[in-house]
């Protein structure tokens, strides 16, 4: 339990980096710990001796209390209306303070909150305890919360085990990074041992900046990189300080989205692992799309992503034959570890960690589908566990293990890997069965919504009469359309009706299949770029311009009137502007497409109470 203190030099420094470099939010300008300490010194002298009793009472009953700290007094109205706090007690000005208990403790919270309240208002009464856990913390990312984050970040503490550092240093160091390149970076996400719960005392803070680079015109991608690279890093140190954690604690890297897209898509795991376990401490409607779209299945490695993971595999004998033991150790972990997570994704699972790998292994594969029998997942168990973290971690030297010993792990490692290969056959013949059945509704689906057709037969009709006829799309996708039924109903009809088990699929059939998802894919990225087609249309149409002497706004003249200026959505609510959505506005639009705009003159009179005098443009 460490308190986080600092000296008046210390103090002068992080107040000239807060000045030039912290920008302001949208609670105002949030101070550092610090800062508050010297803001509120006047006010903190008198109430130092009660925070302190309550911090000694609360942590003397609950000794697993990780962090307390007292949140900024900027940000109150904002932590009031999140907490739903009444009007009659905000009047109080109350003093807010954080306390921090373990996941673990999830289930006495309720507990802890009174006892924490009944304390804290025998201290004074405008004590108010706000308690939780990370994962309660997290989840605010996870709600695009972001004020929020930002307030309980900026909290000084008064006990800190390390929570309230490290978030503190990661908010600070987005705060410099989006006040010189807000523009271009699309997510801030916050990932590791710190969103996992498994942080220990020299645990660093690891977070990842995503650019993007989807809209650069006259720069190179690379060089666009590496220009804010190199000021982001150097933010580093700035932040470190400015928080008062030691050296190295954050650990930031870089993507460009499109590179971060392509690794995702070749199964990398850890953007597979840093998509699953981050939370975005900013984002704007990226980071957490993906992070769901992982959740649902959605993201899937590609085959070649699948051979990468099972190629090692196949040349596990010579390379046990030619290297001495440690290296031959360290190759058997890899060749059965590595395929063991690329049939897992192929399952469907995201690639999960070395105990996770085993783990799922044997109540997939074993207990669940009764696919392989469980001396392979005992093979696995003994080459990770007994031997290669046995040996990891210094518990198993070389000479623990004779040549004969050796001899035998190989065999069963080849004999795992022989087995890996049947399993993967098994599976894909599965995935095969199902694919297409995805396929035909992916674009049966789309072409449903879009046609406003339920029935296949319909369907079909319809996208003849209203698409091919009229020249949108070619007339070989009529065929392909087609084509994608047809191997359906092959497949199910393989598969057999009333449970009656055929055998799996032949290979003209696979390959029907394939040629399926390939007809599927060029029809579904015409209708998408079709759809978009129709929606940009029918924006440019309800979109203007106006123009006035210091501002200029976009206006959408839909059912509401919407405004976007400097990337802020909002519309028009009685005489004044209110917050909107991106969804309601795409939903507006979309209502509204192909339907005649009209021009709402009494919005006009509204915004030029706002904004002054302007010229409608369009």
């Amino acid at each position: 339990m460490t308190d986080h203190k600092s000296n008046s030099s210390e103090n002068s420094v992080e107040q000239n980096l807060a000045k030039d470099y912290v920008p302001k939010s949208k609670l105002g300008n949030l101070p550092i710990a610090n800062q508050i300490d010297d803001a509120l010194k006047e006010k903190m002298d008198k109430t130092q001796k009660e925070l302190e009793k309550l911090k000694d009472e609360l942590t003397k009953k609950y000794k697993y209390i990780e962090a307390m700290g007292i949140m900024p007094a900027q940000a109150a109205k904002k932590i009031e209306e999140e907490y739903e706090i009444s009007e009659e007690d905000a009047k109080k000005e109350l003093i807010h303070i954080l306390a921090i208990i373990p996941e673990k403790h999830f289930k006495n919270i309720g507990q802890v909150r009174l006892d924490a309240i009944e304390t804290a208002k025998k201290i004074n009464e405008k004590f108010w305890v706000h308690v939780m856990t990370p994962v309660d913390f997290w989840n605010l990312g996870l709600d695009s919360k972001f004020e929020v984050m930002e307030a309980i970040a900026m909290s000084y503490p008064i006990m800190d085990k390390t929570f309230l550092s490290h978030i503190r240093v990661a908010q600070i160091h987005k705060s410099l990074v989006l006040k010189k390149f807000e523009k271009y970076v699309t997510s801030y996400v916050v990932g590791g041992s710190i969103t996992t719960g498994t942080t220990k005392k020299d645990s660093d803070v690891d977070t990842i900046v995503i650019i993007d680079d989807t809209d650069v015109k006259r720069m190179p991608r690379l060089e666009l990189k590496e220009k804010l690279r190199g000021i982001i890093m150097s933010y580093i140190q700035e932040a470190e300080a400015i928080a008062g954690v030691p050296k190295n604690t954050l650990n930031v890297q870089i993507y460009l989205m499109t590179d971060f897209w392509e690794a995702v898509k070749d199964a990398h795991p850890v953007m597979f692992t840093f998509i699953r376990d981050g939370v975005p401490l900013y984002d704007r409607g990226t980071f957490l799309p993906w992070k769901s779209l992982l959740k649902m299945g959605k993201i899937k490695p590609s085959p070649e992503a699948i051979d990468m993971f099972m190629a090692p595999g196949n040349k596990l004998k010579e390379t046990v034959e030619k290297r001495i033991f440690d290296i031959a150790t360290l190759d058997l972990f890899w060749n059965i570890n590595t395929p063991t997570q690329g049939l897992l994704m192929l399952y469907g699972l995201a690639p999960p960690n070395v105990y996770e790998t085993i783990k799922q292994f044997r109540e997939v594969f074993v207990e669940k589908e009764k696919l392989v029998e469980a001396k392979y997942a005992d093979i696995l168990d003994e080459i990770v566990l007994k031997v290669w973290k046995a040996y990891e971690h210094g518990k198993l030297k070389p000479g623990d293990i004779d040549g004969k010993e050796l001899d035998r792990l190989t065999k069963n490692a080849l004999d795992y890997i022989k087995r890996l290969n049947e399993l993967r056959e098994q599976i894909e013949k599965r995935v095969q069965e199902k694919s297409i059945i995805q396929i035909y509704n992916d674009v049966f689906g789309m072409l449903g919504a879009l046609l406003k057709k339920k029935s296949e037969a319909a369907i079909i009709k319809e996208f003849d009469e209203k698409i091919i006829q009229e020249g949108r799309f070619p007339p070989r996708f009529l065929d392909n359309l087609k084509q994608i039924s047809k191997t359906k109903t092959a497949v199910e009809k393989a598969k057999g009706n009333k449970g009656k088990k055929k055998d799996n699929l032949t290979t003209k059939q696979s390959r029907d299949v394939d040629n399926a998802r390939k007809l599927a894919v060029e029809i579904t990225d015409a209708l998408v770029e079709y759809t978009q087609r129709c929606e940009l249309a029918s924006m440019e149409k309800s979109r203007f311009i106006i123009k006035g002497k210091t501002m200029e706004a976009e206006v959408f003249f839909l059912p509401n009137t919407f405004i976007i200026q400097n990337q802020k959505i909002q519309k028009i609510s009685g005489e004044k502007l209110v917050n909107a959505t991106p969804k309601e506005l795409q939903e507006q639009l979309t209502e509204q497409r192909n339907k005649e705009t009209k021009i709402d003159f009494n919005a006009i009179k509204t915004l030029k109470k706002i904004f002054g005098e302007f010229d409608l443009v369009y």
